[in-house]
């Protein structure tokens, strides 16, 4: 066993009681195989299943299997004008399962989440029935002050080039704290207890996934 690999396992029991005591289910899964595994295995068949902008989600494959599975499936970027996407919102914040990853998670088992269009951080929110989070373990932070630090500096410019943002970040790699017309960067949501208990749950991943 590696160091890291250890490392992670037992950093993995201290976070299951820091989510528990916050009221949010834990899972963790040494491969991205096993957490995509456990991911769909969360999901009944005939769900309805949306998501946010989630690399994590897309590269454990979840997203392209839940489109091809026996699943009702809604896709925002399927909307081909504003009257259908918005309509298209109203089922995504009804839906019975959401899909999304965490910017950022802290020690004490918070997460913090940056949106621009805030579509993904509302539903985190408020809205679906359950919002199943996916997560690697190298975005675990000492406190939400270094987890929007992280965010900040490591994930939101790579984020900002994927949706072909025109912000100071996407074209130099580097957070200028901008106020851009396309800011990515516009709402900060700390997710610190899960009133309803078990709606949230988080996969943590012992391998690389997203930024």
């Amino acid at each position: 066993m590696s160091y890291i690999k250890e490392s992670r396992e037992k950093a993995a029991a201290s976070l299951e009681k820091a989510f528990t005591r916050r009221n949010m289910k834990f899972y963790y899964c040494p491969t991205i195989e096993e957490a995509k595994a456990q991911v769909l295995s969360m999901i009944p068949e005939g769900s309805s299943v949306s998501w946010g902008g989630s690399e994590s989600m897309e590269e454990a494959g979840i997203i392209q299997a839940v489109r091809e599975g026996s699943y009702d499936a809604i896709d925002r970027k399927s909307a081909k004008t504003p009257e259908e996407s918005r309509a298209l919102y109203g089922k995504i914040v009804c839906c019975d399962y959401f899909l999304t990853s965490t910017n950022a998670f802290t020690k004490d088992g918070e997460l913090i989440n940056i949106d621009g269009a805030a579509n993904r951080v509302a539903c985190i929110s408020h809205g679906p029935a359950n919002v199943i989070v996916l997560a690697s373990m190298d975005k675990m932070c000492a406190s939400v002050e270094d987890a929007v630090r992280r965010v900040r500096t490591l994930a939101s410019p790579p984020n900002a080039i994927r949706v072909k943002a025109q912000t100071p970040c996407a074209k130099t790699g580097v957070c200028a704290d901008c106020l851009s017309p396309d800011c990515i960067c516009c709402q900060i949501l700390v997710t610190r207890f899960s009133r309803v208990p078990g709606r949230i749950q988080v996969v943590l991943c012992g391998e690389k996934l997203g930024f």
